[in-house]
């Protein structure tokens, strides 16, 4: 709902009944000072005990008719503006991206070379790319040494970033689980199977290589290939030995692992591009760019449909002007 004036103008009129609801108590004022000044030319009898006699309660009430007139006054000034009610609408055209997020949560993700360690900057990252996306359906894939489906393809991103908050690193017994990135890849491809967009894209994030499931990392690209699927692929870890703290309480100091050349193979068949990321700031410097780079082919055309208000605010005035004047031609009249 939007609320507008179609002469907004005319709310400048509104400084006269501000004037006159101030202008009395200016003139008592200006009265009072000068009555101090110059003495009086004639003497009265004295009027103190008149100050003790309360006034009745139709003096008192009469208050309330100069009070109605400033109201309906006012009512009407507004009514003069031409207050507008107005309810847009949205027509959207076009098509959004259909994108899968395909996140490792093998136990390496746990290390700490990124800030505070590799999952979560990783989920940080990936919810800020969410929120820029509007009109694209998004599906969440996890996988370490098994895959699964955590959402499929939505526009609700409140359920998305609900599941993606409560996405944590999968350990086995203790031990640093396993990769399976062709898992992980060949069930982002499926979620986007039956897609009718015309692009559709997965964005794969690994801190390792494969070592595990039972579909190659080459083979489950070759599928989204087929299926017209783009594959971004990330590869995030820094250089080097990395500590990487245990369920059990132990911290070991690994080197990075990831397979940057099957990384590569990957996005180059499907179309997509790889990326490495070594500081969480890279990460999300990486998932900016793609966010460039996969815009949706949307357009919204915004319509507003105006209603006038004017009689809802003429009636109140007419209401209020006519009690006014029924109150000063009977509780309140005055005999001359």
């Amino acid at each position: 709902m939007i609320l507008r004036f179609a002469s907004p103008e005319a709310l400048w009129l509104l400084i006269v009944p501000l004037a006159m609801l101030f202008a009395p108590l200016v003139v008592r004022r200006w009265q009072w000072l000068r009555e101090r000044q110059q003495p009086a030319t004639l003497q009265y009898s004295d009027l103190r005990l008149m100050a003790q006699i309360s006034p009745s309660l139709r003096q008192r009430g009469r208050i309330i008719l100069p009070f109605l007139r400033l109201v309906a006054l006012s009512v009407l000034i507004v009514a003069l503006a031409r207050p507008q009610l107005g309810n847009a609408r949205e027509v959207i055209s076009g098509q959004g991206v259909d994108i899968a997020i395909v996140l490792d949560i093998s136990g390496s993700m746990a290390a700490e070379d990124f800030e505070p360690n590799r999952i979560s900057a990783a989920k940080e990252v990936i919810r800020e790319f969410i929120n820029q996306r509007k009109y694209d359906r998004i599906g969440f894939v996890i996988f370490a040494t098994e895959a699964f489906s955590q959402v499929p393809p939505t526009l609700d991103y409140r359920v998305l970033e609900q599941i993606l908050d409560q996405t944590q690193v999968s350990w086995d017994i203790g031990l640093d689980s396993g990769t399976a990135i062709g898992l992980g890849l060949s069930n982002g491809a499926n979620m986007l199977r039956d897609s009718t967009a015309e692009s559709k894209v997965i964005v794969l994030l690994t801190d390792g290589a494969n070592n595990s499931g039972q579909i190659d990392p080459m083979t489950a690209a070759k599928i989204a290939k087929a299926l017209n699927i783009k594959v971004y692929t990330i590869g995030a870890a820094r250089p080097g030995p990395a500590p990487l703290p245990f369920p059990d309480g132990h911290i070991e100091y690994r080197d990075s692992e990831i397979d940057e050349e099957t990384l590569k193979q990957i996005a180059d068949l499907t179309g997509g591009l790889y990326f490495r990321a070594e500081d969480t700031r890279g990460l999300q410097e990486i998932y900016d760019k793609i966010n460039n780079l996969e815009r949706s082919d949307i357009e919204v055309k915004t319509f507003t449909k105006y209603q006038e208000l004017l009689i809802w605010f003429l009636l109140p005035a007419a209401i209020l002007l006519i009690i006014e004047l029924i109150l000063r031609m009977t509780v309140f009249r005055k005999i001359p």
